[in-house]
């Protein structure tokens, strides 16, 4: 196999020096170069195109995002990382749709090699033929919502905040009574009606809202593909109750805010495979649907037989055109089986595993139940087995919320 071909770029030469220095054990693996510019690094892409681009975010002239975007468009198929200032942390939303990932500075060895790594495995999993090539007969893929898109616009602005979001929100009526009869069901367990988008993103929070403005659009703005067997409102239905759990799962695990706002969004879509499938081959999906049983796993299974592609890969590869950020594309591809995640932890693939599991029988007390279908060995890896009823507890009230 080839050197994966990474360009850095930042303009400060003592950090680029520092990055030199800890990437030293991968130099026979990687074909490194070192810019100080958005512009000598497009003057790198010229001459040879890499895999891996890792910005700056902050720069003179062209900044991280501006060079991502140029990116994006002209080499569709590299992987772009933003690795920015502590500071920063909060412009991730704001990175969304140019970058794959934002690391933030000080970013330790391990965990920048791991990403780039990771993300370069993914790629070729989304990326490989077969869900290529069952893409590619696909005409009609699922698209970003506008309002959706009009929010990451709205994000990228230096000092804008939910009151800015709620007003983008407000243009689309539709949008706006779906997202507040959401909010308002049992799935969020809120004390009090909420009447406005303002109150109800200062309660659950921007990220969240944002996951569900996403969720909601691709639900709704797609025509329900009439295939015997797939029921949107089910689909829809069980995405929310996913989200809510790995959420809550989440925040019992203790993981940081980013985290957990990515475990929501990765419920949110972790069966977005399926929507494409059924859209896209409904008399191919209506066949694999009738031959799959009930049993966890299954379905997958006879995706894999039937079109060589299964709904998890279709998902991850959906999210990675979209140009979301790869630890929710990894989330979608390994939920089914955790095990194969190239992540060492116990992170959010196996938290959406769990959730989506939760989501479909909540009411299993015996972790080992065959009906579960968990991935035994992989939570006893991560001593988590004794973990189930107290991630069922804490799911309760979502486990309970209705769409009614």
């Amino acid at each position: 196999m080839s050197a994966i071909r990474v360009i850095f770029v930042d303009d400060e030469p003592r950090v680029l020096e520092g990055l030199k220095r800890m990437l030293r054990p991968k130099r026979n693996e990687w074909q490194m170069t070192f810019v100080g510019s958005a512009q000598a690094a497009l003057d790198a892409l010229r001459v040879e195109p890499c895999e891996v681009v890792v910005t700056d975010m902050r720069m003179p002239g062209m900044n991280g995002a501006e060079l991502l975007e140029v990116v994006q468009r002209d080499y569709p198929d590299t992987i772009r990382l933003i690795l920015s200032g502590q500071a920063e942390t909060e412009s991730v939303m704001k990175a969304l749709g140019v970058s794959h990932q934002f690391l933030s500075k000080p970013c330790d060895a391990e965990i920048l090699q791991g990403t780039i790594s990771r993300a370069f495995a993914l790629r070729d999993l989304a990326g490989s033929e077969a869900v290529k090539g069952l893409v590619a007969r696909i005409n009609k893929l699922p698209t970003l919502p506008a309002t959706y898109k009009k929010l990451v616009e709205t994000l990228k602005q230096p000092n804008s905040s939910i009151e800015d979001v709620s007003a983008v929100i407000a243009t689309d009526p539709s949008m706006t009574a779906r997202l507040l009869k959401l909010v308002n069901s049992a799935y969020f367990g809120l004390q009090k009606p909420v009447a406005d988008v303002a109150r109800a993103g200062a309660l659950l929070g921007l990220d969240r809202i944002m996951a569900l403005v996403l969720g909601q659009g691709i639900f709704s703005d797609c025509a329900p593909p009439k295939v015997e067997g797939f029921s949107m409102e089910a689909l829809w239905h069980h995405s929310v109750t996913t989200a809510t759990a790995a959420h809550r799962i989440a925040i019992a695990e203790q993981l940081d805010r980013d985290q957990v706002a990515a475990a929501f969004l990765a419920g949110m879509l972790h069966d977005i495979g399926k929507l494409v499938l059924a859209m896209g081959l409904p008399d191919q999906y209506a066949k694999v649907l009738k031959q799959a049983g009930d049993r966890p796993g299954e379905l997958q299974q006879i995706e894999m037989l039937e079109l060589r592609a299964a709904h998890t890969d279709v998902g991850a590869y959906l999210v990675g055109l979209w140009g979301l950020p790869n630890t929710i594309a990894e989330a979608i591809a390994y939920h089914e089986d955790p095990s194969q995640s190239p992540n060492p932890g116990f992170g959010l693939p196996g938290i959406v595993h769990v959730a989506d599991r939760l989501a479909h029988r909540p009411d299993i007390t015996d972790v080992r139940s065959p009906e579960l279908g968990l991935n035994l060995a992989y939570l006893e890896a991560h001593h988590r087995m004794d973990k189930w009823n107290e991630w069922r507890e804490a799911c309760a009230p979502t486990l309970q919320g209705t769409l009614s």
